[in-house]
């Protein structure tokens, strides 16, 4: 993952709704949830969550697909596990003493 591509995922997790909405995303799996559920679930507005799901597709870390009159939305876990990946890249340099084990860096 590229630095700037990792710098926009965050940026986009940075908000405590969008971070609610992936994180119900994350949670759903792989068969994802239809944007009225996600709003029901959050107690969000259609257009405050349009919003929100505007930014996380454009961060590249949520997918949407048609069904009929609503949109499916998943989390992208490819996405997903590569930020992570790129956040933990040389977790402390490889020395295994450095890291505390509650890290769960692997060097």
């Amino acid at each position: 993952m590229e630095h700037e591509t990792a710098t926009g995922a965050l940026s986009a997790l940075g908000h405590s709704t969008r971070l609610a909405v992936f994180r119900l995303l994350v949670q759903a799996g792989r068969s994802g949830r239809l944007a009225g559920d996600i709003a029901t679930a959050l107690d969000l507005p259609g257009a405050t969550l349009s919003f929100h799901l505007k930014e996380l597709a454009s961060a590249g870390l949520i997918t949407g697909e048609q069904r009929g009159r609503t949109i499916c939305y998943r989390a992208d876990f490819d996405a997903m596990n590569a930020l992570v990946g790129y956040l933990t890249e040389n977790c402390c340099a490889g020395d295994e003493g450095a890291c505390p084990p509650a890290a769960g860096c692997a060097p």
